[in-house]
């Protein structure tokens, strides 16, 4: 991986950069889909956090980053091999990044049959493709808004289900398929269909800055970072290690966040408050709050944590009026769901205020 701009020393962008985080800490969150102008750090944001995250461990020939340890979240042919008492060979690599094209196929995205071994040898073998890569790292995608509906269906697929099944020209094959979706758009470019845009897990709006100060931070940091780029990245070395250490233990501790009925009925109330289709909004925000937890170094779910994440799962789910900006929408949420706090903090809790923790979650294990 190349040498990237530091994720800490991006300027502002706060929720952009804690959307990406929780997302880093539980991939299950489903995903980020940052809209904003160009030049506003969005694929900046992107290359950096996946700068940040761990190396993993993996099966050393295997071009699907297995997970060597965890057969279940294996491909067929490691499976095959771990069943017949072969010894996997294991080595570390970096988090995989992955850059998907705008015009990216969907051969291209899911895999196909490898053309050159069926005529050369009749062999049916299958070609991984960028979904293969993609395991258990980021993938990006620039301009989502731009890409065929057909393939990012085929993303938000995979990335909510963790597996990409292929079955085609006579061939049937299964890898995981369990990354961080980052998808990147400019609303003045078009928008996408309301059925993708709700299987992003969150979503932020962002713009350019307006204080002067820190325009010139980002002036001063960007040329400082071109003029001398390791220099640069040495300035904040620890920083960036710092953050990088907080995000595997936010990982190790979140199967231990807790969490109460009260807050499940509170989750319930935002939703309902907003008049949000559907339950997915629900699930993503208790997720995200679990995660913001545990990035916070707490065990137990609080009421802010909730509200933070109600700020990042809600808005590309609220029902706009007709050429009503987005900008205008998160505002108005910001304003409700400050009301909404300040309301419900006195309402009585159920007497049945069970408490449970993350771990009892679909889509967080404690094997993770």
């Amino acid at each position: 991986m190349g040498l990237f701009f530091p994720f800490s020393a991006i300027v502002g962008q706060e929720q952009m950069k804690r959307a990406l985080l929780l997302n880093a800490i539980n991939p299950a969150i489903g995903g980020v889909l940052i809209r904003g102008e160009r030049g506003t750090a969005k694929s900046t944001a992107a290359r950096a956090l996946a700068a940040l995250l761990p190396d993993i461990e993996v099966v050393a020939d295997c071009p699907f980053n297995c997970d060597p340890h965890i057969p279940a979240l294996m491909c067929d042919n490691c499976r095959r091999r771990l069943d017949a008492g072969e010894v996997l060979p294991i080595t570390h690599r970096q988090t995989p990044f992955v850059d998907l094209p705008v015009s990216a196929t969907e051969d291209r995205v899911v895999g196909t049959l490898d053309i050159e071994k069926a005529i050369q040898k009749g062999e049916k073998r299958f070609e991984p493709g960028v979904l293969a890569g993609a395991n258990r790292g980021l993938l990006y995608v620039d301009e989502v808004n731009l890409l065929d509906d057909h393939v990012v269906d085929i993303l938000l697929d995979a990335a909510a289900m963790g597996v990409n099944v292929v079955e085609r020209e006579g061939i049937s094959f299964t890898h995981p398929a369990r990354f961080i979706l980052v998808g990147t758009m400019n609303p003045e470019e078009g928008d996408l269909r309301p059925q993708l845009l709700d299987r992003f897990g969150l979503a932020v709006d962002i713009v350019g800055m307006h204080d002067p100060r820190e325009r010139v931070a980002i002036l001063e940091r960007r040329i400082a970072y071109e003029t001398a780029p390791e220099t640069f990245s040495r300035t904040w070395q620890q920083e960036e290690t710092a953050l990088a250490q907080r995000i595997i233990q936010a990982r190790h501790r979140l199967p231990m966040v807790r969490y109460k009925s009260a807050d499940l009925y509170f989750i319930a109330a935002l939703t309902a408050e907003f008049a949000v289709d559907g339950h997915r909004a629900d699930i993503v925000i208790l997720k995200a709050a679990l995660a913001q937890a545990a990035f916070a170094g707490r065990l137990q779910l609080q009421r802010a944590d909730i509200l933070l994440a109600a700020e990042l799962a809600l808005p590309h789910r609220l029902k706009r009026q007709p050429f009503q900006e987005a900008g205008t929408t998160t505002e108005r949420l910001h304003d409700q769901l400050a009301a909404m706090a300040e309301r419900h903090h006195a309402d009585p809790v159920p007497a049945s205020a069970e408490t449970s923790d993350a771990a009892d979650l679909v889509g967080v294990k404690k094997n993770d």
